[in-house]
């Protein structure tokens, strides 16, 4: 029964039906092979959306829809070009600024490639090509699953049950998230001189820089807030996420003052659609999760796999190598609620650290979403930019090779993942 399941789910996909649609039909492939009681499968399907940790995505995407049209994009933007503008790439380097303290409120990829694409690809594209522009919009979008807070860490953790910390997974994000901005900036730096791109913004001055601090310190203080309380324990991910939609709509109606009421209804449209997307998604996998998991998949998989190897390195790097070849065909909600309650429990009878594994596998799959042919970062970009992916990919691949240099780095020395988590308790 596992064998059809995970054979027709792969046949849909790779044809290009809606993910849904591929989980549904692959529950309706299990229940003609199967003979499985067709009334157990909705209770479980309603069981698996029926969660209180999961009410932290549609408020985090409310409060990402928020920040957009509440003008806090652009005082970001602002700022960041305040400090950096005149040096070499500035405005790509103002980009990638901007995309991390995106990522520090929304915690979705896809929203920020929309927000970022929307506002800068234009002025980008004035002064580096439109290639280069929409490969420095999505490298810097694809922060938004790893600097907390990050939906996706927030899904791998319900998918993977009480030995992995939402908390915990945000604060293994802290440093890889830091040195991944950092890392992209000097690559932006490099391409941008061997290239001859020329300076943007204004000369810095001390004037300058405290009128935009004063500014935008409300804004700047929102992921503190936010991030903090989770950490700290004044509440959890799902009333932090709460805490993120009141403090952006203060921030936008009192402090931008560009929110208005009738944005409203379309940032909770928005967020409602978002919502319903995933909510459909992780019903359909808990149907195909409890299938296989009844036809013994998770059992006979670990133990192929002790058979293969011992080492828990080893284990590491090969599902990273699947991973990988996942990412570049399948959407990466859709990797997160299939394959999590397959490789968690393998990694824990490895002796892997949870919070370590855990953050390699959400890691891989974000920089899947740079991968072609099913990249939804790429589309989204390209689609407002109006450019083909080839193009686009021409100019983004330093930018996928570092990541994938980190991803193993991160691997080699977990330290640099765990260190923060640890040293808080977590």
């Amino acid at each position: 029964m596992s064998i059809a399941i995970l054979s027709s789910f792969l046949v849909v996909s790779l044809l290009g039906m809606p993910l849904a649609f591929a989980l549904g039909f692959a529950v309706l492939v299990a229940l003609a092979t199967g003979g499985v009681d067709f009334n157990m499968l909705p209770q479980r399907m309603m069981h698996s959306v029926n969660a209180f940790p999961l009410m932290a995505i549609p408020l985090f995407m409310l409060a990402g829809e928020l920040m957009i049209r509440g003008g806090l994009a652009e005082r970001l933007i602002e700022l960041a070009n305040v400090f950096i503008g005149r040096v070499a790439g500035g405005l790509a380097q103002v980009t990638m600024l901007a995309g991390a303290g995106m990522a520090a409120v929304s915690g979705a990829a896809v929203a920020d490639a929309s927000a970022l694409a929307t506002v800068l690809v234009r002025q980008l594209s004035k002064v580096y090509g439109v290639g280069f522009s929409a490969a420095i919009v999505a490298a810097a979008a694809n922060l938004g699953p790893i600097i907390p807070p990050s939906n996706a860490m927030i899904v791998y953790a319900y998918m993977a049950g009480s030995s992995v910390s939402v908390a915990g997974l945000f604060l293994a994000g802290v440093v890889p998230g830091i040195l991944l901005t950092l890392g992209m900036m000097v690559i932006i730096s490099i391409m941008s001189k061997r290239r001859g791109y020329p300076l943007t913004g204004e000369t810095i001055s001390l004037r300058r820089i405290v009128t935009e601090m004063c500014r935008s310190w409300m804004i700047l203080l929102m992921p503190v807030v936010v991030i903090g309380g989770i950490v700290v324990g004044a509440f959890t991910a799902t009333e932090g996420a709460a805490v993120a939609v009141v403090y952006a709509l203060l921030v936008g109606f009192f402090i931008t003052r560009k929110l208005k009421v009738s944005d409203l209804p379309a940032c909770l449209l928005q967020a409602a659609i978002t919502t319903a997307v995933v909510g459909a998604l992780i019903a359909f996998a808990s149907a195909v999760t409890f299938l296989v998991t009844v036809d013994l998949l998770p059992a006979r998989l670990s133990v192929a796999i002790r058979d293969l190897t011992s080492d828990p390195l080893v284990f590491n790097l090969l599902v990273a190598a699947m991973l990988f070849v996942v990412g570049m065909f399948l959407e990466s909600n859709a990797a997160y609620i299939m394959l999590v309650p397959l490789f968690h429990p393998i990694a824990l009878a490895y002796g892997l650290d949870p919070l370590h594994f855990g953050f390699l596998f959400v890691f891989n799959l974000v920089l899947g979403m740079l991968t072609p042919p099913v990249g939804v970062v790429l589309f989204v970009v390209c689609g407002i930019a109006n450019i083909t992916m080839g193009q686009m990919m021409r100019h983004l691949w330093p930018f996928v090779a570092f990541g994938f240099g980190l991803l193993f780095l991160f691997m080699f020395y977990p330290p640099l993942v765990t260190g923060l988590p640890r040293a808080l308790g977590y």
